[in-house]
Order: C-alpha cells, then sequence, then structure tokens
C-alpha cells in the first residue's frame, strides 16, 4: 500500500506540534517498511521533489498571493485576501493529481490543509482514492486556525468564519475516516456535523520518551529555601497566554523566578518584554531544547487562553518529571489531572493562575507528590510505537474497507 500524507508544511518548515508529529509518524511507518512519501507546500514555484531522512518529499509552490510560512505577518487586508482563495483553491489540486498518479497511491492521509484548502478532497475522491483527515486545529472552522478573538476563546464561528468555510462540512462526507488528537477536537468537529460518513477515534500525539534522570539542585542551597522556579515553554503569543502569565507572575508574594522559552512575532515579543520589563525574576532564554530547559525549573506552566487541541509541552514536562499548571481549556484537560500531575487554572478567573502558583509554593509536599507521580501519568503518550500500531491499524482498515465496497460494486454490476 503507497500511502501519501498531505499537510500544509514539512520538515525543516516546523509551525508547531503539529508537523513535529507529522514528521515522527511519517519516519516511523517508514522504517517499519510501509511506502510513504509526502506532499506538502514550499516557498519555490511549481512541484520540487527532495528527500528528508530517506523520506521522499514534494514541494509544492502555494498559488496564492504568498507562502504562509513566513517570519513577518502581512497586513490585515492581504491576510484576508490570501483567505478568500484559500476558500477553495482549484489550482491546487493539479498538485495532487500528479503525485497520486506518480506514486500510484493507494490512501492518502491529510493533515493541515492550510495553503492547499478543501479542493484536495475533491481531487482525491475524484481519483477514487480512500481519505483519512487528522485533525490538529480548528481550520475548517476558523481561518484562522484558533478561534480566538480579542483574548477570548470565540463560542462558535463568527460571520466572516461562517461565510470562508461554507460548504466545507458537505464536503467533509468524502473523508473516508477522521483522527482526533485529543476528544475535545474531534467532538468539537462532528458537532458541527463534519465528517458524518466517516468512522472516527482519537489517536493522541506520542512524545519521544525521555531518560529519567535525578533532579540537580545548585549545591549549598536548600530545594525549599531557593526561589520557586517557574518556566513556560512555546511560542510567544497572546492566545498562548503569555501575557497573563507574566501579569500574574508579577503578583506572587513569594520569591520566584520565570523562564520564558521560545519565540514569536517580533511585534508581540517587544510588547512582552516591555510588560515585564524591571522585574528582575523574569528572563526571556530563548529557543531552549526540552531536555535543556526542565533541568531548570521547578514547574511548567501552560496558560493557553485558547482551546488548545492537544498539549505536547505538558506531556514533555511531566516526562520530565515537572509538575504543570495548565488552563481548563480543549485538550489540556485530558494531559493535566488535577491533584495527579499538576493543577488547573481557568483564564476566564484570572487570579487563578497566581492562586495556582501561590498553593504549590505554600505546599511543597504536593509539588514533590505531583513531579514524584507525573512522569507515570502521560507514560501511555510517550509510547511512539503505541502511536503508529494506531495508525498503521487504521490505515490498513480504511483501505481493506474501499477495496471491499469496490469489489461489491462490481458484483452487484454482474448481477
Amino acid at each position: 500500500m503507497n500511502v501519501l500524507f498531505l499537510s500544509s508544511l514539512y520538515s525543516p518548515n516546523i509551525g508547531g506540534g503539529a508537523e513535529i508529529v507529522l514528521q515522527r509518524t511519517v519516519e516511523g511507518l517508514h522504517q517499519r517498511g510501509m511506502k510513504v512519501c509526502v506532499l506538502t507546500t514550499g516557498p519555490k514555484a511549481g512541484l520540487n521533489q527532495d528527500e528528508v531522512r530517506g523520506v521522499k518529499v514534494y514541494r509544492a509552490g502555494v498559488l496564492n498571493t504568498y507562502w504562509h510560512f513566513s517570519d513577518q505577518r502581512p497586513n490585515a487586508l492581504a491576510r484576508l485576501g490570501w483567505h478568500l482563495r484559500d476558500r477553495y483553491n482549484m489550482g491546487m489540486r493539479a498538485y495532487v493529481r500528479q503525485v497520486m498518479a506518480q506514486e500510484s497511491i493507494d490512501l492518502v492521509v491529510c493533515h493541515n490543509l492550510g495553503g492547499w484548502s478543501v479542493a484536495v478532497w475533491d481531487e482525491i475522491s475524484k481519483a477514487g482514492v480512500p481519505i483519512v483527515q487528522v485533525l490538529h486545529d480548528m481550520y475548517l472552522l476558523c481561518p484562522g486556525s484558533l478561534m480566538f478573538k480579542k483574548r477570548q476563546c470565540c463560542g462558535g464561528p463568527c460571520t466572516l468564519c461562517t461565510t470562508l468555510r461554507q460548504g466545507h462540512a458537505d464536503r467533509s462526507s468524502q473523508v473516508d475516516a477522521v483522527v482526533g488528537v485529543s476528544h475535545f477536537l474531534l467532538e468539537r468537529l462532528q458537532n458541527a456535523r463534519f465528517f458524518r460518513n466517516a468512522t472516527a477515534q482519537v489517536i493522541y500525539n506520542a512524545s519521544p520518551d525521555v531518560e529519567e534522570a535525578p533532579r540537580q539542585r545548585p549545591k549549598g542551597r536548600l530545594a525549599d529555601s531557593e526561589p520557586l522556579r517557574f518556566g513556560y515553554l512555546g511560542t510567544l503569543s497572546d492566545h498562548k497566554g503569555v501575557r497573563w502569565m507574566i501579569e500574574q507572575f508579577k503578583r506572587l508574594p513569594f520569591n520566584a523566578t520565570l523562564q520564558i522559552a521560545g519565540r514569536g512575532q517580533q511585534d508581540y515579543e517587544r510588547e512582552i518584554r516591555q510588560l515585564a520589563d524591571g522585574d528582575e525574576n523574569i528572563h526571556f532564554v530563548g529557543y531552549q531544547s526540552p531536555e535543556s530547559f526542565y533541568r531548570q525549573i521547578d514547574v511548567a506552566l501552560v496558560p493557553s487562553l485558547w482551546n488548545e487541541p492537544f498539549g505536547m509541552v505538558a506531556v514533555e514536562a511531566c516526562a520530565h518529571s515537572i509538575p504543570v499548571i495548565a488552563s481548563h481549556r480543549g485538550g489540556l484537560p485530558e494531559i493535566i489531572r488535577e491533584g495527579i500531575n499538576g493543577l488547573l487554572c481557568n483564564p476566564d478567573e484570572p487570579e487563578s493562575l497566581a492562586l495556582a502558583m501561590l498553593r504549590l509554593y505554600r505546599q511543597p509536599e504536593l509539588r514533590r507528590q505531583l513531579a514524584a507521580q507525573a512522569r507515570a501519568s502521560v507514560a501511555p503518550l510517550l509510547d511512539i510505537e503505541r502511536m503508529l500500531d494506531s495508525y498503521q491499524q487504521l490505515f490498513f482498515q480504511v483501505h481493506q474497507n474501499r477495496s471491499a465496497h469496490h469489489e461489491n460494486q462490481r458484483a452487484s454490476q454482474l448481477l
């Protein structure tokens, strides 16, 4: 069976956790002997081919006003024009048709569709090839993928989103199987009447297991007398709650430090640095690997204001035996369980974040208990082979079901 993975981005163009998990999946199945290839977007015009770690990758120039993976954010008018064309980008179908024919594809696994649009579903369906759609965000409901505006989660699609997504739910009836990376995300799309003819399941993203190591503390300092070290690792953006986190940290009535690791849009980084200016206990440390970062903190913060589809950063913190304070939003409560591996706070109650930080300061025994339980609590999410088994079984089942359906149709025509 020849499987094509179609995605908005692919390594080395990494926009977030979706691309990281996709690469792990593709390479893992390739190592198992499956015939796989990738079709993604790229900055160059036309269809270009290269190879990433032994996997054939096709990169298609986006037939739109700009390539959407850029450090510089276009102005609002340019973005609107881009999204208008991305409602249904007919031109992108030709790339899909060419690669499917060239590689004799038996199954297409769609991931993020930004730049491709749902037009690819029509092209794949026209070729009689089964489709598996993996959901990483809310692109199918919201052009910005976040359903987040003015520091608030949207209760539902606004008028503009409804207009730009008209007909998408009906087109999703062509999809054979849909995978959500969390129950929250899958149910959100199903409740919007997407994927009515598809089999559905949740397959959690898996992070590579990390070697458990003893926590190292500076010599000559006692664990409960030194500043409590909080840390944030991720994209620096408003929907991730970075501003809220800094505001709440500055209100803490005890000795603590906050390390902020990651990058974001230049204008937003400038704003939050100004917000933190003057507080010598807040440190922006740039890009950090999880292995390095989690050795330097005691508590991880995941203060998302939007409905986080999954929350790989929470898994990785727990894997390093770090308790997590996370927002009760999206898929995060499926990872962080109150009193087991962390605490949950509510962005609708701003003080809840500072109160959770204060609680772990005042209750060091609770903090140590959460740390001791954290790694075991996410053990299934550290098993990449288990994730690959789930995807492999699903792909073969979908392909088998489609083959059986075709056989039945042929038999009916002969009668």
